[in-house]
C-alpha cells in the first residue's frame, strides 16, 4: 500500500469520530460512529455477511470494533468512492479473499521455516 492510498483512506474517515475503546456498542452508537443511519446498518447485515452483530434479548444488536471497521469500510466504498452495494461486496470479498491468501502463504513459508530449523538441529547431533 503506498503513501497515497493511506491518505486517502484517512481523508475518508477523517469527518468520523474516533472509535472508543469499548468491548460492544449498540446500534445508535454504531450509526452515530459510522455515520450511517441504523436502518441502512440493518439493510447492510443482510446485504454483508462479514457484518455480523451479536443479538441478544429482546433481538438487541451490539456491534463489536471489528463491526464498525467493516461498517465505515462499506460506508467509504458506497459513499465516498462510488460503488454500488453488490460492488463494495464484491470488494470487500476480493480483499478478505487476497488477506487470507497472504496469510496462508506467511503460515507456510514459516511452518518450512520451521522444518528447516529441526532439520538444521538434526543435522548438527547426526554430524557430532
Amino acid at each position: 500500500m503506498s503513501r497515497n492510498d493511506v491518505s486517502d483512506q484517512t481523508e475518508l474517515v477523517i469527518d468520523l469520530p474516533p472509535i472508543p475503546d469499548r468491548v460492544y456498542f449498540t446500534i445508535g452508537e454504531a450509526s452515530r460512529l459510522c455515520g450511517v443511519k441504523a436502518h441502512v446498518l440493518r439493510y447492510w447485515e443482510q446485504e454483508f455477511e462479514q457484518l455480523k452483530p451479536d443479538k441478544r434479548r429482546g433481538n438487541r444488536r451490539y456491534y463489536r470494533y471489528q463491526d464498525l471497521i467493516m461498517i465505515r469500510r462499506i460506508r467509504a466504498l458506497v459513499h465516498q468512492q462510488g460503488f454500488t452495494l453488490a460492488g463494495a461486496k464484491s470488494r470487500i470479498e476480493e480483499e478478505d479473499t487476497e488477506r487470507t491468501e497472504a496469510h496462508n502463504d506467511d503460515s507456510k513459508g514459516m511452518a518450512l521455516r520451521d522444518v528447516i530449523r529441526e532439520l538444521e538441529q538434526v543435522r548438527k547431533l547426526l554430524t557430532d
